[in-house]
């Protein structure tokens, strides 16, 4: 699984000198869409976050790979994987490139909700967790922070691609009897819930968690 391109994107863009001053303008008007007036230290949170959310995507993506590799699942995932690369690397998509930080937002969401979409069918059929970590409550902050109609056309974007890779039929193959057996057997995939989760509670004061 090569994230290279990718890696070099994100260092590029999130490591620049206005990258920080971009999100906190960002994140301020966030706020204030939310009826909030958020503190300094609120923004430099929501600007932590924000960070740490895109920079994630390589590493989510190396490991759903060689979690669906575990379970029979290569091929479907290639195909979301290639997805997701191939947005990355579309300069004009929903939020353009050209937008320095800001234009990784759509990519770094659209990336993490399809991998979070393939771990929540798999648990949906087999009881158990494809991931260790959790993304669902960060991203659904992400999803506040982009905003409509953004975040309603990426939506529609991972669920085309669900749809198309044929992810939820394969899944749907591993709720029979055999494969639970089989399956129970296999320590590699968590039968626990996820190990982990992004941690979002300080994000309070931008207006951004669930009510």
């Amino acid at each position: 699984m090569d994230t290279s391109q990718i890696q070099s994107m994100i260092a590029k863009l999130c490591d620049g000198a206005h990258s920080e001053t971009d999100l906190h303008d960002l994140l301020a008007v966030v706020a204030e869409r939310q009826g909030v007036s958020a503190q300094a230290a609120d923004l430099e949170n929501g600007v932590r976050f924000v960070l740490g959310y895109i920079r994630q995507v390589p590493y989510m993506m190396k490991v759903a790979w060689t979690a669906a590799c575990k379970v029979g699942l290569q091929d479907e995932m290639q195909k979301i994987l290639d997805m997701v690369q191939s947005y990355w690397l579309e300069g004009d998509d929903v939020i353009p490139d050209d937008l320095g930080v800001i234009g990784l937002l759509d990519d770094a969401y659209c990336s993490l909700t399809s991998l979070q979409a393939v771990s929540d069918h798999y648990q949906l059929q087999t009881g158990k967790y494809l991931f260790p970590e959790n993304l669902s409550a960060a991203n659904r902050v992400m999803r506040k922070i982009i905003g409509a109609p953004y975040a309603t056309d990426l939506d529609r974007i991972v669920f085309a691609t669900m749809q198309a890779t044929g992810l939820i039929d394969a899944v749907r193959l591993f709720a029979s009897e055999e494969k639970q057996i089989d399956f129970s057997n296999r320590s590699t995939i968590w039968n626990h819930g996820p190990a982990g989760q992004t941690e979002i509670d300080d994000l309070a004061g931008l207006g951004l968690l669930d009510d």
